[in-house]
């Protein structure tokens, strides 16, 4: 078995990482070991120096790919090279005082409360199977704000309507227990009647196609993309602007962020605060609307 392989099987086995980062992970060590390979004869990766990655992070840039895509690539090197130290296979990473590319941020602005309430109320999806599961799709994203691939494992027995109960499994298969929305159990009642008439209601999974198979991330950001055309003009629509949008949407209505942070299942309250920079801007508007001395005020 090769360091690369075994590097995959620990953080797949100790560190609980998911199938995607597996993958993710996977495709940039090879990127790595064949640019090493094709550019200095280096066959072996755990030979590099930080001089061998400086010119595959320019070779990286110079193909168009951002700063935080390149981060991102970095950090399975990183991860790499950190499980070589504790294997004992090489004394110091290479990366050991390489700093993170600047990214730039840009705050994504979520979809609004009419926007969202337009999707959810209008009458453009088809009637029969398929536009009943897209209309719920889009309501259980946008009331558990659960993430896309939490939603596609969601197994058949992890929700309790009767209970107003949803449990999804997070990063590292951490659990956690999402109340349901009276309107979201409406929804899902409605969903279950039909998916229990379907010929391969056996699933295990809560959502899937007619035919019985498990729903691709694809097919679900597809969803949320095509419907969302309708009604907004942002440039990003996704699944993960409806957690944009929950979680911003709850802090507006003046949620404790201790609370969001758990319903989103963010492992430390500085990833629920990304989410307060929008809302903020709600409350500076009502502030200059309302205030006595705010800006839209004459006199």
């Amino acid at each position: 078995m090769s360091t690369i392989e075994n590097f995959l099987e620990y953080i797949s086995l100790e560190k609980n990482y998911s199938s995607n980062t597996l993958i993710a992970y996977k495709n940039d060590l090879n990127s790595f070991s064949n640019f090493c390979l094709d550019d200095f004869n280096i066959k072996n990766i755990e030979t590099v120096k930080y001089s061998e990655i400086r010119l595959w992070i320019v070779y990286l840039i110079n193909q168009g790919k951002s700063n935080r895509s390149v981060n991102r690539k970095l950090s399975a090197l990183r991860s790499f090279y950190k499980f070589l130290e504790k294997t004992s296979n090489i004394k110091t990473s290479p990366l050991a005082s390489h700093r993170p590319l600047k990214i730039e941020k840009k705050i994504q602005m979520p979809f609004s409360e009419d926007e969202v309430f337009k999707v959810l109320n209008a009458d453009f999806f088809s009637n029969n199977f398929k536009g009943l599961l897209e209309r719920t799709l889009i309501y259980t994203l946008y009331f558990t704000g659960a993430r896309r691939n939490e939603i596609i494992q969601m197994k058949y027995n992890s929700v309790d309507v009767n209970e107003q109960i949803l449990k999804v499994l997070g990063k590292r298969n951490k659990e956690r227990l999402i109340p349901i929305h009276d309107k979201l159990k409406t929804q899902l009642e409605i969903y279950l009647n039909e998916r229990q008439k379907i010929n391969n209601s056996n699933s295990e999974t809560f959502f899937c196609f007619e035919n019985g198979n498990k729903l691709t991330p694809e097919f679900v950001y597809q969803t949320v993309n095509f419907y969302f055309n309708k009604v907004s003009s942002k440039d990003k629509k996704s699944p993960h602007m409806l957690r944009h949008s929950f979680a911003t949407h709850m802090l507006n209505q003046g949620a404790d962020l201790n609370a969001v942070k758990g319903l989103l299942g963010h492992s430390s309250v500085a990833a629920t605060e990304s989410y307060t920079h929008t809302s903020m801007k709600k409350i500076k508007s009502i502030y200059s609307k309302s205030h006595p001395r705010g800006s839209n005020k004459s006199g």
